[in-house]
């Protein structure tokens, strides 16, 4: 490739239009780059100060066939002069690499009336006359609709740069998106250069060649101009994954042992630990199996160090049995589950939370755990590292729930100063008393110390079978009962820590909505519309799961109603077979029904998007009138 360097692009004076916020799409086929594209308007939106979320917009298939309805690969920004917590409602501007992919979003409703689409206008031309109807039947449907359906010769003008537009066409839809939203033509070439460090400076200079391109092609020829207002950061910030940001609080908590086996959606967070945790002193291995993955990170806490193993749903529930050894064993243990649609395959690249009472309950026997969850980019970063104080402080098993909608979402916040204190003690490594039992359970906590191989006087049985304080084996109901109340009060004694989640709103009134995990930003910003509207509704978020705290029944009971929102299924009452004594509820209903004894009403979706705050809007003023 022949490139030369070009003189940057010069703006051209035109006004803008001021605006609060804006929901782009950008779409392609796989391969294409549209999702690097999103990625980067997003970073260089949050590094410009606008608040930002990105959502993956993922083929279900690895690589679906080119020009296909559902193969839509690419990216969600949602952009605004404010903090953003949620990708949005309906997009207000989407790019079309070809009119396939974007029949698929207009199939799923996920634009506005009237929104504006950038469409390439290749396929007009194209030597296959069914490819070109196509085409034509398309846009001219988007005019009948009321679209503002404009044509861009994105690959005609991206071969005056380079032989294959497929491998520029993104940087020059960056490029148009940089002039439409009044974004510093420097910062972007700054990005390009961050996202294409490891290449060759001649494919850095072609890329910031095509941006440039993109970027004077509508300066030239489009009207549309508009500006938000940004807020410049006060402080550094970083802007990450939710994946990412899990790996980063892996780091920061102090664990040096992540074992794994790939598995969407969570892979990338391991394949992120790869490239960096050796350099603080931590391994990634990456085992023949799920199964494998988990036994290496239970032998690995056994000998002192702290371990993490990071999967999907159907890793966990391959898991399961190694995670009752350690719950059996009292074996400290991290296990991330970034849930994605079920069961079985499921849908491996869409967000679901189907896998709460999984989490819960879903080993045989009675194997307590601590189950958490992350409502947002950077509370996967600190949850991590609460996780891993409860699991070394109580010697357990602690689940840190996570989902593709996290998993791929970019969110800014602010950088974290690292603290001593997110780090556990150092194990007293001191030899232990001659009368010392292994399993000495505290008879208030049942709290017992850590030993570990080694330890001078601290040799003794390792066994998943149930076993007495002195690590023996034992059948008898006696001592059996014995080690399942002192691992039970372990969750008891945590639980008298937790303090009572807090209420966005009014503490009392017309409605409680509440919710666990990634919902938070959605179900919070319908709440403030409808509240906006002179309703009492709140909010409540969920942040551990397992134990619930304390106060949680005397909250909800405040209130008229109380309503649970989630991405996983909840039969509807409007459903002619469905009623009171055959209704299945939503998986943090069950839990809140059962725990609380309240009537508490429950919605949950299942769909390839996460939920959005309009939808939920939707549902609070259903259940309100």
């Amino acid at each position: 490739m022949s490139v030369a360097i070009k003189k940057q692009a010069t703006p051209v004076s035109k006004p803008a239009h001021e605006i609060d916020e804006h929901i782009v799409e950008i779409l392609s086929d796989s391969g294409e780059g549209a999702q690097k594209c999103g990625q980067s308007f997003g970073a260089i939106s949050a590094r410009l100060g606008y608040g930002i979320w990105t959502v993956e917009i993922i083929p279900a298939e690895i690589q679906p066939p080119a020009r296909s309805v559902d193969g839509a690969s690419g990216n969600r920004i949602r952009v605004a002069s404010r903090r953003i917590t949620n990708g949005g409602d309906k997009a207000d501007l989407a790019v079309a690499f070809n009119e396939q992919v974007l029949r698929g979003r207009l199939n799923a409703n996920e634009l506005k009336p009237g929104s504006i689409i950038l469409l390439e206008d290749k396929w007009r031309h194209d030597d296959d006359p069914s490819i070109a109807a196509s085409y034509v039947a398309v846009y001219d449907e988007l005019l009948e609709r009321g679209f503002d359906a404009i044509e861009i010769p994105m690959e005609t003008e991206c071969l005056k740069i380079v032989n294959d537009p497929r491998k520029g066409k993104n940087m020059f839809v960056l490029g148009l998106l940089c002039s439409i939203y009044s974004l510093e033509v420097e910062a972007a070439h700054e990005q390009i250069r961050f996202i294409f460090g490891k290449k060759s400076e001649q494919i850095i200079i072609a890329n910031q060649r095509l941006l440039d391109a993109g970027y004077q092609w509508a300066e030239d020829n489009l009207d549309i101009k508009f500006k938000i207002q940004a807020t410049p950061p006060v402080e550094p910030s970083i802007v990450v994954n939710g994946n990412t940001s899990i790996a980063l609080g892996v780091m920061a908590s102090g664990m040096e042992v992540c074992a794994m086996y790939p598995i969407t959606p969570a892979t990338s967070a391991s394949h992120y630990l790869s490239d960096v945790f050796e350099k603080v002193g931590g391994v990634v291995h990456q085992a023949e199996d799920e199964i494998a993955a988990a036994a290496f990170a239970v032998g690995s806490s056994y000998a002192g160090k702290c371990a993490v193993t990071i999967t999907s749903g159907p890793g966990y529930s391959l898991k399961q049995e190694v995670i009752g050894l350690a719950v059996m064993a009292e074996v400290p243990l991290v296990v991330i589950d970034v849930q994605r649609g079920g069961p079985s395959t499921g849908q491996p690249t869409k967000p679901e939370q189907g896998d709460l009472l999984t989490a819960c309950f879903g080993s045989h026997g009675d194997a307590p755990k601590v189950v958490m969850a992350a409502s947002d980019i950077e509370d996967c970063f600190y949850s991590v590292i609460t996780a891993r104080r409860i699991a070394e402080a109580f010697n357990t098993v602690v689940v840190l729930l996570s989902d593709a909608n996290l998993a791929t979402a970019q969110q800014p916040f602010p950088r974290p100063e690292f603290c001593e204190e997110w780090l556990a003690a150092p194990i007293d490594q001191s030899p232990v008393d001659e009368d010392y039992l292994p399993y000495d359970w505290n008879a208030r906590s049942g709290q017992r110390r850590r030993v570990i191989p080694g330890q001078p006087n601290g040799m003794h049985t390792l066994t998943g079978l149930a076993h007495d304080r002195n690590s023996g084996v034992a059948y008898n109901l006696k001592t059996n009962k014995e080690g399942i109340r002192n691992r039970s009060l372990k969750l008891a004694a945590l639980q008298k820590t937790i303090k009572p989640p807090t209420v966005l709103g009014d503490d009392e009134g017309e409605l409680l909505v509440v919710g666990w995990g990634s919902t938070r930003g959605s179900i919070e910003e319908a709440v403030q519309r409808i509240r906006a509207d002179g309703h009492k509704v709140s909010s409540m978020h969920l942040k551990i799961l397992q134990p619930l705290a304390s106060g949680i029944r005397e909250i909800m009971q405040r209130f008229d109603k109380v309503l649970v929102v989630e991405n996983n299924w909840a039969d509807s009452m409007d459903d002619e077979l469905i009623d009171e004594d055959n209704r299945r509820y939503s998986n943090l209903g069950w839990l809140l029904r059962a725990r609380c004894l309240v009537d508490i009403d429950c919605w949950g979706e299942v769909g390839e998007q996460p939920i959005k705050p309009g939808t939920v809007e939707r549902v609070i003023r259903e259940r309100l009138n």
